[in-house]
């Protein structure tokens, strides 16, 4: 996989990091009054690899990363699923397994997701992305943004698909905004669960390769039940106007991870090579359109993957260079780590999906270039 944004142009290819790998680091504290008293970043330093995320029937390509809270059926506490973009062949948009890895480096199928056998519409199929959450009830959420082939001509809307904690798809969510599914972050309250989603293919294929300002950020509202899946009551608007672009290699650049602080939502803006903050996100009624910028360049390279630290900080992961970035809600960028270095330039292209475990100490993220779930920990 090859990662282009600004001009930047990378390429990874597939071999293991298991080392400790780190860059410099802002010696500068948060400043006085930042409500972050220090960097989640400062004490670990360690790479290493946990499990391969391929599963029996080949898929490769891990984009999507999220911890379970809570034990229920096939669902363990502590575990990682983790979800795989393309097919054997390579070809993206075209993955379909959910792999579910133990902190000790068990891996298991947890879901293979048959695009002829859906509950409910799916425009284009089966493509699962970065989007993946984890619903009170063992309620599993990922996105799909589909291709025939693996080339964005072929890319179509796609999904949320909604799999119980067996792993079987329930329900679907299609339409009314969703387009080209692309990450996603979750708050649940009571009988109510938020989907912010980010959405990456309003216009971005007929543009053929130009730059189109049409990305969105859905917030979509599910009530959920005791029994039955949750089901879609509201979908809003809360953010726009992103830049998208297909991509020869990379297939689609667009808004990417989403983390939320309170009822500020952090967006990684992958073609703005910037963090923007939407104020207000789990209660506004129109869009924010970009947002606020909370930081821009510097250290950023392509964020991609986007998590919030336990100290309320921002930690995104560059598709660019193969660092994490730790920033602070006011803007500065006060930590890096090198997570991968294959490829030329190093790391670029292997990283997308990071979540932070349940001892709030480590952060899992996915290996693209050797097909694995590293940890970055003491």
């Amino acid at each position: 996989m090859r990662f282009r944004i600004r001009a930047r142009l990378a390429a990874t290819t597939a071999v293991a990091v298991t080392t400790i790998l780190s860059v410099g680091v802002s010696a500068a504290a948060a400043p006085v009054g930042s409500g972050v008293s220090r960097r989640f970043l400062g004490p670990l330093q360690r790479v290493s690899a946990v499990a391969s995320t391929v599963p029996g029937n080949g898929d490769q390509n891990p984009y999507g990363t999220a911890v379970v809270e809570r034990s229920i059926g096939n669902l363990h506490r502590g575990n990682i699923l983790v979800s795989n973009f393309n097919n054997s062949a390579n070809n993206q948009g075209t993955g379909t397994t959910l792999v579910e890895v133990s902190p000790h480096g068990q891996a298991k199928l947890f879901a293979q997701i048959d695009a002829n056998n859906l509950p409910g519409a799916c425009p284009g199929g089966v493509g699962l992305t970065t989007a993946l959450t984890i619903l009170p009830g063992g309620w599993v959420v990922v996105g799909s943004l589909p291709t025939a082939d693996g080339s964005a001509a072929t890319a179509q809307a796609g999904c949320l698909l909604v799999l119980d904690s067996q792993g079987t798809v329930r329900e679907t969510f299609s339409g009314d905004g969703i387009n080209g599914p692309w990450d996603m972050t979750a708050v649940s309250s009571g009988d109510r669960t938020d989907l912010f989603v980010t959405n990456v293919l309003n216009g971005t294929v007929a543009a053929g390769g130009n730059i189109v300002n049409r990305g969105t950020v859905l917030r979509i509202s599910l009530q959920r039940h005791r029994v039955d899946p949750p089901s879609r009551v509201d979908t809003t608007v809360i953010g726009s106007g992103f830049g998208e672009t297909t991509d020869p290699t990379a297939l689609v650049i667009g808004p990417t991870g989403v983390g939320l602080r309170g009822e500020t939502l952090y967006v990684a803006d992958t073609v703005g090579n910037r963090i923007t903050a939407i104020p207000n996100a789990v209660r506004r009624h129109h869009s924010a359109g970009i947002g606020r910028i909370v930081s821009t360049d510097r250290q950023l390279n392509g964020p991609l993957g986007l998590a919030i630290a336990p100290g309320g900080n921002i930690l995104t992961v560059n598709g660019g260079d193969g660092n994490i970035v730790e920033t602070i809600p006011g803007g500065r960028q006060v930590a890096v780590r090198r997570l991968n270095a294959n490829g030329a330039p190093p790391g670029a292209g292997a990283l997308f999906g990071l979540a932070v475990n349940l001892h709030r100490d480590k952060v899992y993220f996915v290996n693209n270039a050797t097909n694995f779930l590293d940890v970055l920990s003491r």
